[in-house]
């Protein structure tokens, strides 16, 4: 029992460690800051040793797509290509790695625990995969915002291809962990994790009517929309932790103009 109370702290104790964006207002003051496309894949942690989820489960990689990593910290998020999440989160979450990984990309965009600014610590990563080639292993390109428009600009092209959004960040910051104000994600739309302690099902079409999901903060509200007509006939699962986007809350604190996005397993 000890053991395993032990097993829990750490994998707790990892998920408060990792760097947290909070989100864009448009009132910050961004200009040469750097931004990126935010991928939306499976956060891959590497501690040295072995990669871990955003919140500390292990992620079995076969040994090839490891090959060649380094015995410092990475942090990156494992990828395929835009709107393709489900497929993803079915490979890397598999305990049995399968040949489908060769479609999986780590993409790098940031080297944990690691001296010098934003800039200096991309540069040990990149160093380190040119003298250790991986083909599996990118760094994630970052630019330069010039102002407010050249980042909507951006933001709509990402968009446009598809792509969920960007991440912003003050290069000249050193290395810190939890949500911060010097890392801002950038999204047309706002995304949140709700778990599922209800199912209702229509009587009549006897398919799911909607989700009963509970908030972090302990609200609750029904989830109604942005199901397909196949995860309406086999709906997410009690317990299950969902993703769906949202754009304001009401003067209760419920998400409005709420849509499913995915099950989340990582």
């Amino acid at each position: 029992m000890r053991i395993i109370i032990l097993c829990l702290l750490s994998i707790f104790t990892f998920a408060m460690q990792i760097q947290k964006p909070q989100s864009y207002q448009g009132d910050e003051n961004i200009n040469s800051w750097l931004m990126s496309e935010k991928l939306d894949g499976i956060r891959g942690y590497w501690n040295g040793k072995e990669l871990l989820t955003r919140k500390g489960k292990k992620i079995y990689a076969p040994n090839w797509f490891i090959k060649n990593f380094p015995n410092f910290e990475l942090d990156g998020e494992l990828w395929t290509k835009r709107d393709d999440f489900e497929n993803i989160q079915s490979i890397v979450m598999d305990k049995t790695p399968s040949s489908k990984w060769n479609e999986i990309t780590y993409n790098i965009f940031e080297v944990p625990n690691t001296n010098g600014n934003f800039i200096k610590r991309l540069e040990k990563a990149k160093m380190w995969f040119f003298k250790n080639k991986n083909k599996h292993v990118h760094i994630i390109k970052q630019k330069k915002v010039i102002n407010k428009e050249h980042l909507n600009s951006y933001l709509e092209d990402i968009i446009k291809k598809k792509g969920e959004g960007i991440i912003i960040k003050d290069p000249n910051k050193p290395y810190h962990t939890g949500r911060s104000p010097y890392i801002l994600k950038v999204k047309k739309a706002k995304d949140m994790e709700g778990k599922v302690i209800g199912v209702n099902i229509s009587d009549k079409t006897k398919v799911l009517k909607s989700l009963k999901l509970e908030l972090e903060n302990g609200i609750i509200f029904n989830l109604g929309t942005g199901f397909t007509k196949e995860q309406r006939i086999t709906p997410p699962k009690i317990g299950e932790i969902v993703t769906f986007k949202y754009y304001s809350f009401t003067k209760n604190g419920k998400p409005k103009f709420a849509s499913f996005l995915h099950i989340r397993k990582d």
